[in-house]
């Protein structure tokens, strides 16, 4: 039986008794504006813009200003912090799993990637709890993704905040604030991966038609 994580943060969220402050790491500026609609609330957060596994590096940059735009439009005083383009860190854990499909082991080792990385950077800097944005996407396995973070939780001895924000809505919801924005929409997940899975689709789809 599938754990129902939005009741779990719900439930979170009903018992705070202060706003704490939360690591937010988004995967896209689309998939964070109803993440954040949501939060911003309860939580002081700070979003972590870490995706390593964008390609190329002009599209990182695309989707990092959609980010920013984001924050600017929806007039979030909210904190952004971007790393940088390190590519060779997904290319590290991507290495002999160039072939599986989309939502495979290489996805999965992804998720831990980012999802590890903002664990260590909200424990190093005294966060009270730490999430990611990915689980808005039907795309994604939010058990897979709570899974991992109940693991780096324990791991690193910091407070994960369950969730699944495709619940209630929250995709949907996603897409009309991206309509209502005129937010650039990416047609890929991210990685070289998956641009050629999407690049192979379109390419069906035509023969087909």
């Amino acid at each position: 039986m599938k754990t129902n994580y939005n009741l779990i943060m719900e439930e979170i969220i009903s018992n705070l008794k202060y706003k704490p402050s939360l690591l937010l790491h988004a995967c896209c500026g689309i998939c964070s504006s109803a993440v954040l609609e949501r939060l911003y609330p309860y939580f002081e957060i700070t979003v972590l813009y870490y995706n390593p596994n964008i390609y190329p590096e002009a599209e990182y940059q695309k989707r990092l200003n959609v980010q920013r735009e984001v924050i600017k439009k929806m007039h979030f005083k909210v904190k952004l912090l971007e790393i940088g383009y390190n590519k060779k860190d997904f290319d590290n854990i991507a290495k002999g799993l160039e072939d599986e499909k989309e939502g495979g082991a290489r996805c999965t080792k992804c998720f831990y990637l980012r999802l590890e990385k903002t664990a260590k950077i909200a424990k190093e800097n005294h966060f009270d709890y730490f999430t990611t944005t990915l689980s808005i996407s039907p795309y994604k396995n939010s058990q897979k993704l709570n899974q991992i973070g109940e693991v780096l939780s324990k791991k690193y001895n910091i407070k994960y905040l369950y969730s699944d924000f495709k619940k209630k809505e929250g995709y949907k919801r996603s897409n009309e604030l991206s309509k209502k924005y005129n937010l650039y929409r990416q047609h890929y997940c991210g990685c070289q991966y998956s641009l050629m899975q999407a690049q192979e689709y379109l390419k069906q789809k035509e023969l087909i038609y």
